[in-house]
């Protein structure tokens, strides 16, 4: 037998550039094929409209249901913040300031990243193994076979609540992550609460609260579109199910990251 030829500095670079090129163009595809999806999702508003009551279900399985799990994070999201510009700033400014650094990063970055974060779990793995499993068990083309659009009927109530849904979502965040912050400098910090707010308030700007709104509308949706689309794409049974949840949620997750950075860049 002849031996193998040893691999050069050119063959590896090749394979290097070939793997690369094949992801790359497998991403491509993948975004095309969510633009393609979404625009199939904004066909079927028209006549959803005619189905209210679909929207209005799916505003409260994603809004309000998830009303709870919201609230617990912003409480620990606005200690952890407390306590961090505590640590930042304490040694050169007064811990009466510690309302200055706070606000900004609740409404602008910190709050709506880790929250949107916490409904990547609670709403788009949800999407994603519910419609999963409607398609691996052939409900869907029951659908199809019975004239039912599935895009009419299941797909754009649970995108378009995402949208919808996540912007109060994130206001009610806001809240309970400044007030928790407040009740934990008052009470560990000895800082009163109108020295608190005071500091907040000498940066406060409403735009912050809207780029925490604006993130959160796109968030929402992102997160929707993202569980909606592996579900309904779903092959090979309960492995595929399990499989299309954890896509659901990287490329989730993912979004989140990246259009926080497009937002900042846009908006602030």
């Amino acid at each position: 037998m002849l031996a193998k030829r040893p691999h050069s500095a050119a063959d590896v670079f090749n394979d290097i550039a070939d793997s690369f090129g094949s992801s790359a163009r497998e991403m491509i595809e993948q975004c095309g094929a969510v633009g393609l999806f979404l625009i199939d999702i904004l066909k079927a508003v028209p006549p959803l409209m005619r189905k209210f009551h679909l929207l209005v279900e799916q505003m409260v399985r994603i809004g309000v249901n998830s009303i709870s799990i919201v609230f617990l994070a912003s409480v620990f999201i606005g200690a952890v913040s407390a306590w961090q510009a505590q640590y930042l700033i304490g040694d050169y400014f007064p811990k009466t300031y510690i309302g200055f650094a706070l606000g900004k990063a609740v409404f602008t970055d910190l709050g709506p990243v880790l929250i949107a974060l916490v409904l990547t779990g609670r709403i788009g793995a949800k999407l994603a193994a519910e419609l999963g499993t409607m398609k691996v068990t052939e409900q869907l083309d029951a659908m199809v076979c019975l004239s039912l659009n599935p895009f009419c009927y299941l797909l754009s109530p649970r995108v378009l609540a995402g949208f919808l849904m996540t912007p109060f979502l994130m206001i009610f965040s806001f809240f309970f992550a400044i007030l928790s912050a407040q009740l934990l400098v008052t009470l560990s910090f000895g800082v009163p609460a109108i020295s608190f707010y005071n500091s907040m308030r000498a940066l406060f700007r409403t735009q912050d609260v809207i780029i925490g709104i604006v993130k959160g509308f796109v968030f929402g949706g992102s997160i929707a579109l993202s569980g909606s689309y592996f579900g309904y794409f779903t092959r090979g049974g309960a492995v595929g199910v399990g499989e299309s949840t954890k896509n659901a949620v990287v490329l989730s997750s993912i979004l989140i990251l990246f259009f926080n950075v497009v937002i900042n860049l846009v908006l602030m």
